[in-house]
């Protein structure tokens, strides 16, 4: 796919995806979300090297500031529903990829954009961050996904409160509400992102990719996560990654894991 509103470079195995609509504030246009689609749906998992993704905005004064309003401000009510619906659909593609993605968050991340930072599994945020979800000014409520998430991390008493009054909150009150992971001076986002993925690179790919299955099993209505965890710690078993873990921990060394 030819990306003309992602940035996307390579380092030490690592994707850098950046949104760059920097005039926009990098808001979610049509085409910005098809991009995404395709990135994480098409070209990250053919990506046998790949380690994870880091995603970021252009620029310093936003990550994603939210939707692009000029494309649905005349909307019918079906038509509403089938954009939060391709919203939805590309962000679970996020949040169930079996790599890490860790959102590097540069500036403002309102309406579509916390939800898309929401949808990733790790969030560094720059101390200028500013988190929030203001659709009720619109008349609206979110629609990627904003009602469900921000309790899996803030609790309802908060969510409600955010998602009613359409505060906005910076770096520290998110990351003490448990938002984001941790806060770093301004510039150092994308740096901080790639060595918690380096981290995470040095565990078993595998047992990494059934961690991030069964714990979003955890939020899934109707599913049982101690079912699907027992079935993944079995899979996990009859890998040569768990007999080169345990080898390794035996012989008091570093393990090679090879994700198989």
């Amino acid at each position: 796919m030819d990306y003309q509103n992602l940035q996307i470079q390579h380092q030490d195995g690592i994707a850098i995806v950046t949104i760059s609509r920097e005039k926009a504030l990098n808001a979610l246009n049509a085409q910005t979300i098809q991009e995404l689609r395709h990135f994480f749906g098409t070209d990250a998992p053919q990506q046998a090297e790949l380690l994870g993704v880091v995603l970021t905005g252009a620029g310093e004064k936003a990550f994603v500031a939210g939707a692009d309003i000029t494309e649905f401000k005349d909307l019918s009510a079906a038509e509403g529903a089938a954009l939060a619906q391709r919203g939805q659909e590309v962000f679970f593609l996020i949040e169930r990829f079996p790599k890490p993605v860790v959102a590097a968050v540069n500036g403002f991340a309102l309406g579509g954009g916390c939800e898309l930072a929401m949808a990733c599994h790790l969030r560094v945020a720059g101390e200028k961050a500013r988190f929030g979800q203001p659709e009720v000014n619109l008349g609206l409520i979110p629609g990627y996904g904003g009602t469900q998430r921000l309790i899996q991390y803030v609790g309802k008493t908060k969510a409600m409160e955010l998602l009613m009054t359409a505060d906005i909150i910076g770096a520290n009150e998110a990351h003490q509400l448990g938002l984001v992971n941790t806060v770093v001076p301004l510039g150092a986002e994308i740096e901080t992102a790639i060595g918690l993925i380096k981290k995470i690179a040095t565990k078993a790919p595998l047992a990494i990719a059934k961690i991030i299955e069964t714990v979003n099993t955890y939020f899934e209505p109707g599913s049982a996560g101690f079912v699907k965890e027992v079935d993944a710690f079995g899979e996990c078993c009859n890998t040569v990654d768990f007999r080169e873990g345990a080898a390794a921990f035996l012989e008091k060394r570093a393990p090679n894991f090879k994700g198989n």
